[in-house]
């Protein structure tokens, strides 16, 4: 995230790291305990909250059931839920299909409303999915910041294929920030990470209403404790 690429510094993947060989997949509908799971098949409401909706985004086929295709100009989803709120150890998923277009998509945003926290600072506590677009490739950029953190998962050299259907993961085990792609990591770093207080959520474009996303999701799971790879519960890529 950042307004512009070189306030982060841009990890290098320290390993070559061996594909798993499979990931444990379940229905988009089955929700594990302590899992908030948000399937977008509609656009009225995502997760028990009323959506606000921008532009034109609409209802697709997919291989999952139906998603939510956004123009990467002026399609939004607005919602009133920051999922991770509270948590110490965290695993975030989404199933995502990006289109290719602009160099920099922000396409799922949790923002911790900080106004409403007592005596800290504003400073842009967050969470961001996030591609780069490199022609017909792109590169996840998984990001987390508030007090005490600033950290920034994002490996150009691990690209994957626009208009493919993809699960990716990023997990905090209480020392370290891992980023995975269809259960290959990408890379990690070590975070200082403190819980996030309750917010709220965009989806297709950064909260303040940039960098839109083209492409279409199907669904986002959230779970408030460390998953490795094999225990990842979000609906897989073929």
């Amino acid at each position: 995230d950042g307004m512009t690429l070189n306030r982060r510094a841009v990890l290098v993947a320290p390993l070559a790291f061996a594909p798993l060989a499979a990931c444990a997949s379940l229905p988009a509908s089955v929700a594990q305990p302590g899992q908030t799971v948000w399937t977008f098949d509609r656009l009225s409401a995502i997760g028990g909250e009323v959506t606000h909706v921008e532009g034109a985004p609409r209802i697709i086929a997919s291989p999952f059931g139906p998603a939510v295709q956004f123009d990467g100009v002026d399609d939004a989803l607005f919602i009133a839920d920051h999922p991770l709120a509270g948590a110490e150890t965290f695993t975030f998923e989404a199933v995502f299909r990006p289109d290719g277009g602009a160099f920099e998509q922000r396409w799922l945003h949790l923002a911790e409303d900080e106004a409403v926290v007592a005596g800290r600072p504003l400073i842009g506590t967050r969470f961001l999915f996030e591609i780069r677009v490199y022609g017909d490739q792109w590169a996840l950029d998984a990001f987390i910041k508030g007090p005490g953190y600033n950290q920034t998962l994002l490996f150009p050299d691990r690209l994957h294929p626009v208009g493919r259907w993809a699960h990716v993961a990023q997990t905090y085990d209480g020392t370290t920030y891992r980023a995975f792609v269809n259960g290959e990591l990408q890379g990690e770093a070590a975070a200082a990470f403190k819980p996030q207080g309750p917010g709220r959520a965009s989806v297709g474009c950064r909260m303040n209403r940039v960098n839109y996303f083209n492409g279409a999701i199907a669904e986002a799971r959230f779970t408030k404790q460390y998953l490795t790879p094999d225990r990842f519960t979000g609906v897989q890529s073929a």
